[in-house]
């Protein structure tokens, strides 16, 4: 289960907002990304070999495990999901979605998953759809980082992060550092996991959360940490080019609503890319 853990992490590590993240949602642009993605694809296949071996890779463990697609609309969104939770080359993508906001040239000319984060993203807008926009009391632990917050904190995770609905998985993985984590905007992947009796949800790394309790058990800790939205400083930064929302970003209440500098989301949608099976359903667009 090495994608529970932040590996070559130093020991310890506040806890923050993450805002070298790339945390684009997508909000009103699924039209335009349709059709700019599969020229995209076809590029970041050819000029991307690691793009190229995790989406491979990615396709025959889906097709090997049942190739499942509903309640998604694409057998696309279901190998997106398989490639951000396969445990090497998941940890490679989340490490580049760490960094890859720390500037908009950072993410154009050296973030280079680019296809790949916008499914993963719109797959868990349809699994929360289909599952009703609910929360859920999950699990995450590490055994390699320390992580350093207090109560009160505003956070987020800054990458694509798998809990579990079970405690004692968390407990299992989690010798330093153990998440009690309410999630409104996580997924149920159960259905589309390596590891179903682990009982899966995975966060999306625009989920904003408030540290309500810190437990220290001398070398361990345990952070508790409740939704109160997203936050993203990006929106559909591929079309627009710059950072599109300004140094302040964007945040939605805990249910989506908007806040004081928010909008209201878009509908988000597959496209008929290449690389799978065509667009089933439209949500709103």
């Amino acid at each position: 289960r090495e994608h529970r853990h932040d590996q070559g992490a130093s020991t310890e590590k506040p806890l923050d907002m993450a805002l070298d993240s790339f945390d684009d949602q997508y909000q009103g642009c699924v039209t335009a990304m349709k059709a700019e993605l599969p020229a995209l694809n076809h590029s970041e296949f050819q000029n991307n070999s690691r793009f190229a071996e995790l989406w491979n890779q990615a396709r025959e463990t889906w097709w090997r495990e049942g190739s499942r697609v509903s309640p998604l609309s694409s057998s696309d969104q279901a190998i997106a999901i398989t490639a951000g939770t396969m445990l090497y080359w998941g940890g490679k993508f989340n490490a580049e979605v760490r960094a890859a906001g720390r500037s908009p040239q950072k993410y154009r000319d050296n973030f280079h998953f680019k296809s790949l984060h916008f499914l993963l993203t719109d797959a868990l807008a349809t699994l929360r759809d289909a599952q009703g926009q609910k929360c859920h009391l999950v699990f995450w632990g590490t055994d390699y980082t320390r992580y350093k917050a207090k109560p009160g904190d505003i956070v987020r995770f800054g990458q694509f992060v798998v809990l579990s609905l079970r405690k004692s998985v968390a407990e299992l993985f989690g010798n330093t550092t153990v998440f009690q984590v309410q999630t409104c905007h996580g997924a149920d992947i159960k259905a589309f996991a390596r590891f179903p009796n682990f009982d899966d949800v995975l966060i999306p790394p625009f989920e904003k959360f408030k540290v309500t309790k810190v437990i220290e058990k001398g070398k361990k800790v345990e952070i508790h940490l409740d939704s109160i939205g997203t936050y993203s400083k990006y929106n559909c930064e591929w079309l627009t080019g710059g950072d599109s929302l300004g140094p302040w970003g964007h945040s939605l209440g805990p249910w989506g609503q908007p806040g004081a500098m928010g909008t209201h989301p878009g509908a988000m949608g597959t496209y008929p890319g290449t690389m799978g099976a065509p667009l089933m359903r439209h949500r709103g667009q």
